[in-house]
């Protein structure tokens, strides 16, 4: 483990620890006993205030004291339980990592994660560019290409989205922002040029009114769709919504505004009979020809 990915991961393991503790907190005793057990080196409050600050500064999370018990505690208004934030992922992502080191060979076959394509490939690369707005030169394959196309992007940003790692760019030879998939990219090399970020840059309002990875077209508006369904599914539309829009307006009736793409209404075919979707009539029945697409391969063969 590099020095800095040891940094992080015992930063999070810190934060992890005292956000278990909850509302009440935890004694600085505690702390250090805890540290010492788990890292095996001695620890003074002089580290743990340095930590405090590194994790405020690195992470925008506050370590508290509450003055009256001299309890330490992370209110839960850091945005730590959202789990869209990138503070959850990395806390997440960290806490396995954690995990699987302590426990070694005993939780070996014991913990599975999904395989992100590519990832680990072309992040840490992608990162450093953005961090120094970096002008890359990438050799990019498309699916529907049989020869990789080279294009000058400025990576603005990455988006995880269905198990893929995105970047978001401006192309110089599309004269536009587009998406890449980084398990379709060939190679990356950084050229001398740098670009400045857009100040009405937002990620989170560039796809807010879409589904999956595709930025809306001009003209293109969310639409209020209408679904219902089974109280089985509800359940699980309640714990993992569709779409951050999402809204339970009656029993077991939800409705998202969205832009209805074809990333959309695949993955309201993917819920079978399961869902129906009542309005508007446009979405509803691009689902129902998708579906009866689907059922017509197979009434072929019989």
């Amino acid at each position: 483990m590099s020095s800095n990915t040891e940094i992080v991961s015992r930063h999070v393991w810190l934060i992890q620890m005292i956000m278990q503790a909850g509302p009440r907190g935890v004694l600085l005793g505690e702390v250090i006993s805890r540290w010492e057990a788990r890292w095996n080196t001695p620890y003074s409050r002089k580290t743990f205030c340095n930590h405090r600050d590194s994790i405020e500064e690195i992470f925008g999370i506050r370590i508290l004291c509450n003055r009256h018990t001299n309890r330490y505690y992370i209110p839960f208004g850091e945005g730590l339980l959202d789990g869209s934030s990138i503070k959850s992922w990395l806390i997440n992502t960290y806490t396995i990592t954690n995990a699987l080191t302590l426990g070694g060979e005993m939780l070996e076959g014991r913990m599975e994660v999904e395989h992100i394509p590519s990832g680990q490939l072309w992040l840490e690369t992608l990162i450093k560019a953005m961090d120094g707005n970096h002008v890359l030169s990438v050799s990019y394959q498309k699916y529907t290409s049989s020869e990789p196309e080279q294009l000058t992007l400025y990576p603005y940003a990455l988006k995880e989205a269905d198990k893929r790692w995105y970047l978001v760019a401006y192309c110089v030879e599309r004269g536009d922002v587009r998406v890449y998939g980084l398990d379709r990219i060939i190679g990356i090399a950084e050229t001398d040029g740098t670009f400045e970020l857009p100040s009405d840059f937002d990620l989170h309002f560039m796809f807010a009114s879409s589904y999956g990875i595709y930025i809306p077209e001009e003209g293109q508006k969310a639409e209020l769709i209408t679904l219902k369904a089974t109280p089985r599914e509800s359940k699980y539309l309640r714990d993992l919504p569709i779409h951050d829009s999402q809204k339970e307006i009656g029993e077991n009736v939800f409705t998202l505004e969205v832009i209805p793409n074809d990333s959309l209404i695949m993955e309201l075919c993917r819920r079978g009979d399961r869902i129906e979707v009542l309005s508007p009539e446009s979405v509803r029945s691009r689902v129902a020809d998708e579906l009866r697409k689907a059922l017509s391969k197979y009434e072929q063969n019989k």
